[in-house]
């Protein structure tokens, strides 16, 4: 019976490489996706600490930040 479900008829090989190859693709994408936010989040605190609202009042008046949020919608 898990013989049956590995082997599938031949075609065991070819699903189960690419099941995996998918898993560990995700995998890694999750990974550099958690690494990346972290170090932009340890940037944000370092540059901004807590925010308050004069801190976030000079956030929202930075070029790049105006960019960012023009290009977000409100739902």
């Amino acid at each position: 019976m898990i013989n049956e479900l590995l082997l599938m008829n031949g075609y065991g090989t070819y699903v189960w490489s690419a099941f995996s190859f998918t898993i560990l693709c995700f995998t890694i994408l999750y990974a550099v996706i958690k690494i990346q936010y972290s170090k932009e989040k340890e940037k944000f605190i370092t540059k901004f600490g807590t925010l308050n609202s004069e801190r976030a009042a000079i956030a929202k008046s930075q070029a790049i930040n105006k960019e960012i949020l023009s290009n977000t919608s409100i739902s």
